[in-house]
Parts: C-alpha cells; sequence; structure tokens
C-alpha cells in the first residue's frame, strides 16, 4: 500500500469543481493513477479528519498537441470526486 501522502495530489480549483464544492459538498482532487476507491477515502479521511460518503473516479486521458510544429502528447492523469457527509468541509480548502 502506499504511503496516504503520495495518493493525494492537488485540489482541482475551476468553475465547475468550486461550484460542486458550494452545492453539493463535493471536492475534487487530482490523486494518484493507481489509487482505488478504498484507498483515496482512507487517505482523505486520514488527512482532512473527515469523514467521506462516496468516491467517484474518472481516467482523464492525456492529449495530444503540438509545439511549433513537433507533436507531443499529455500525461494521462485520474480525477477523484469526493463527497463528504453533511456538516463536514475541508477547512484546509475554504
Amino acid at each position: 500500500m502506499k504511503p496516504l501522502k503520495d495518493i493525494i495530489g492537488i485540489p482541482l480549483l475551476s468553475e465547475k469543481s468550486l461550484e460542486r464544492r458550494a452545492s453539493a459538498n463535493q471536492y475534487v482532487f487530482r490523486v494518484s493513477p493507481s489509487a482505488n476507491k478504498s484507498e483515496i477515502k482512507k487517505a482523505i479521511e486520514t488527512r482532512f479528519e473527515v469523514k467521506v460518503e462516496s468516491v467517484n473516479t474518472l481516467n482523464m486521458m492525456g492529449k495530444v498537441k503540438q509545439v511549433r510544429g513537433i507533436p507531443g502528447r499529455r500525461a494521462a492523469w485520474k480525477k477523484a470526486i469526493v463527497k463528504l457527509k453533511q456538516g463536514d468541509t475541508i477547512k484546509e480548502l475554504e
């Protein structure tokens, strides 16, 4: 099992993720591609001292891009949408 600090990456702060946070008490994180839902749940509960209700994950595929005519590829990554129990918030991200 991975160390908990290696599972959770940065929180994603987009218009859609901030709307989810305000309306549905859901937080969006970039996580390790090899992490599963139970590892993500345990890492969030341990690091932020909250109760997690559910975890949804998405594998974001890397895009093909060109820089000055040279083709390249962005890395693939994993996104986790974490729903917290009613009344819990992550104060570090507010």
